[in-house]
């Protein structure tokens, strides 16, 4: 993509990206709003200042950076960062959710939506499928990275380790995953429906490099992915525990599970808005 938007400029796209989100559960009084706003910084970060990718879509992804999204159902932020970096057009994200809309809940390929490449959501695949899409890379000499967000409740998916496993022993080294670690899944805290206890030293026990962020603050995120970045092609797979809070940005929603997949009320909504800045004009 073209320049890089400084860090005044990225606040204010995630502000504007925050207002899409929950204009979108809200218009489909359906949707996962929680995570969605939670990930924010993290998406506009990769989208508008660190991955090499183009908006002239091309399935293949050759001769550019990939990014998987595990956990599919954040869907509405995906797409609000994938309208507003030119993959279609904005106006596009009132669909959401809707009869025959390209934009579903989970993200979909038999419509054929720029920047989708598997249809995920099914929690605990996406890691597999980033691994093989950076195998592939390695073995096509594309010097290209892949990137993969996964959930910290998707953690409790045994696909998850098995992949893990996979990606050290076969030293994936191409591949910088992110885990949104906000401690919210749709039953409850994440450590009372089944605990993840010292996730750094699992991942650390399978053989990643593991390295720690604060996924709302913008500079962090992008110091750290890229210091991930000067890291990659020395035999070890690169995971990122990103400490993130579910619903931030808006004050109701913000560390609260049920938030994971409801969508506001009409006087919800107007109290969200207040607090979001329109910068870059609604869709």
């Amino acid at each position: 993509m073209p320049g890089q938007p400084n860090i005044l400029e990225l606040q204010k796209i995630a502000s504007q990206v925050r207002r899409d989100i929950v204009r979108m559960v809200h218009g489909a009084q359906s949707g996962h709003p929680g995570g969605s706003l939670g990930c924010t910084e993290f998406f506009v970060a990769m989208y508008f200042h660190i991955l090499r990718h183009q908006a002239d879509f091309n399935i293949d992804g050759k001769g550019e950076d990939l990014f998987f999204l595990s956990n599919g159902h954040i869907t509405p932020i995906w797409y609000s960062v994938l309208a507003r970096s030119g993959y279609f057009d904005r106006s596009e994200l009132s669909t959401f959710r809707k009869i025959n809309s390209r934009l579903q809940g989970h993200p979909a390929t038999e419509k054929a939506l720029p920047g989708i490449r598997i249809a995920s959501g099914s929690l605990g695949q996406g890691l597999s499928v980033a691994i093989g899409a950076a195998l592939t890379k390695k073995r096509n000499k594309d010097p290209y990275l892949v990137y993969v967000l996964m959930g910290d409740g998707e953690q409790q998916e045994g696909q998850i380790w098995e992949a893990a496993m996979f990606a050290a022993h076969h030293r994936v080294d191409n591949l910088i995953a992110t885990i949104d670690y906000n401690g919210q899944q749709i039953d409850g805290r994440v450590d009372e429906v089944m605990s993840l206890k010292n996730l750094a030293a699992k991942w650390q026990a399978f053989g990643w490099e593991v390295i720690e962020s604060d996924g709302n603050n913008l500079e962090e995120i992008i110091s750290q992915v890229k210091y991930a970045q000067t890291i990659t092609g020395k035999a070890k797979p690169i995971i990122n525990i990103m400490k993130t809070v579910m619903g931030k940005g808006v004050d109701f929603m913000e560390g609260a599970h049920k938030w994971h997949g409801i969508s506001p009320t009409d006087e919800e909504l107007e109290k969200a808005l207040l607090q979001l800045e329109e910068t870059l004009g609604d869709y």
